[in-house]
């Protein structure tokens, strides 16, 4: 079975929002941008998205789609709101574990481009971000011929017992077993027991 690689993408750095013109301090934003584009370009589709955590509370993921066989520009559209990464985005829970963004969460299809937000509300973290982040493409399942029923080998009759035979025979002795198991006795018997009676011709002086 092949292994899926990722999709070979460029990860440009954070862009952090501020209100107004001014730039502020990143740990005062609270909000930053990371966009991830398919090197060279080009529509996929998503089966999952990787990455470790880096004291980001929450992400949004956003994909910029092409629809199949139409001439109109690709939009944008947001396909996951505001998931949870941290438990409290005041303490360390899930602030560097690893997560994964599977296809039934995302959905849509034709992506050209994927669009990270992330959002970090609390002021006692200096930097936040996503690290290490990967794209696997969606794939057809494609059935192998190991995978497919096996069927039985063609063997040459010759000199070979007739099959309904032995099926017959092995159906008798099935039906034999049953019958001996169902009327099979508790009751003990004597080493030199015949008939409720000893014989005495079995019987030895010591």
């Amino acid at each position: 079975m092949s292994v899926v690689q990722p999709v070979t993408c460029t990860v440009k750095p954070a862009v952090y929002l501020h209100v107004g013109g001014a730039k502020a301090d990143p740990a005062h934003s609270g909000v930053c941008v990371v966009d991830v584009k398919p090197r060279p370009p080009s529509v996929f589709q998503i089966e999952k998205i990787t990455f470790k955590n880096n004291y980001t509370a929450f992400v949004t993921v956003r994909l910029l789609r092409r629809s199949p066989g139409q001439e109109a520009p690709a939009r944008w559209c947001t396909a996951l709101r505001d998931l949870p990464l941290m438990d409290n985005p005041h303490t360390e829970g899930g602030s560097q574990d690893y997560y994964s963004i599977h296809r039934t969460q995302v959905g849509p299809d034709h992506v050209s481009s994927v669009r990270l937000i992330l959002r970090q509300p609390s002021a006692a973290w200096f930097t936040f971000s996503l690290e290490e982040i990967e794209i696997y493409p969606h794939t057809e399942a494609v059935s192998h011929p190991c995978s497919q029923t096996a069927r039985p080998l063609l063997v040459s009759p010759q000199g070979l017992p007739d099959p309904h035979t032995v099926s017959s025979s092995i159906q008798q002795m099935w039906a034999l077993t049953e019958v001996m198991q169902t009327n099979q006795t508790t009751a003990s018997i004597g080493r030199f027991d015949v008939d409720g009676c000893y014989d005495v011709n079995l019987l030895s002086l010591t």
